[in-house]
């Protein structure tokens, strides 16, 4: 199984870059959004340790976004409480995916939470601030207070993109994106055959 993880600042457009591979994807921030919509635990645990802001079930993305504007450091507990569910549901999927060719992590801290391997594949992805910023105002909980503490939370980005083995420019239109994903998919998978 090859494994590619997509990395990139936020709203550079991983998650479509993600689907354009055509493999299973693990998307970490829907699985969040699973949880706060689902998992009594999670909600549990986060009334625990945020009770002035998480009272209700299923968990709004609101009173998150409340906790960290308060105090940053929130952003710390949350983080605490979700990140070991997700790797959970992330070795889950991987075990079910696990006679597949290739797949897919869409997963935004991969780098920060070293979630990759060492044989990974590691695709950076870059946009224009322009495309970013259109992008992140179409989001429905966009608050540019909160994308700086998340952009603070992301690894720098230079590091990553050192990190990466392939880099795509994700400035052009959808229809080219499918292309040139298709051509990196093959020479990855050539690439690996031929080792």
């Amino acid at each position: 199984m090859i494994r590619i993880g997509i990395i990139g600042g936020i709203g550079s457009g991983k998650s479509f870059i993600s689907k354009l591979f055509k493999s299973p994807v693990f998307n970490a921030d829907k699985e969040v959004n699973i949880l706060y919509k689902n998992s009594l635990v999670c909600y549990k645990k986060l009334n625990k340790k945020l009770p002035r802001f998480v009272k209700t079930f299923p968990i709004s993305k609101r009173q998150l976004i409340k906790a960290i504007k308060h105090d940053k450091n929130n952003l710390k507990k949350i983080s605490s409480v979700v990140h070991p569910l997700v790797r959970k549901k992330m070795s889950y999927f991987l075990k079910k995916n696990k006679l597949r060719k290739i797949i897919v992590l869409d997963i935004p801290l991969l780098v920060e939470n070293k979630l990759y391997k060492k044989d990974d594949i590691l695709v950076f992805v870059k946009s224009s601030q322009r495309k970013i910023i259109s992008r992140l105002k179409k989001r429905k909980n966009y608050d540019k207070k909160i994308v700086v503490n998340l952009r603070k939370n992301q690894a720098a980005l230079s590091k990553k993109r050192k990190l990466a083995n392939y880099i795509v420019d994700n400035n052009f239109s959808p229809n080219i994106m499918k292309k040139k994903i298709d051509t990196l998919k093959n020479k990855i998978l050539n690439e690996r055959n031929s080792t």
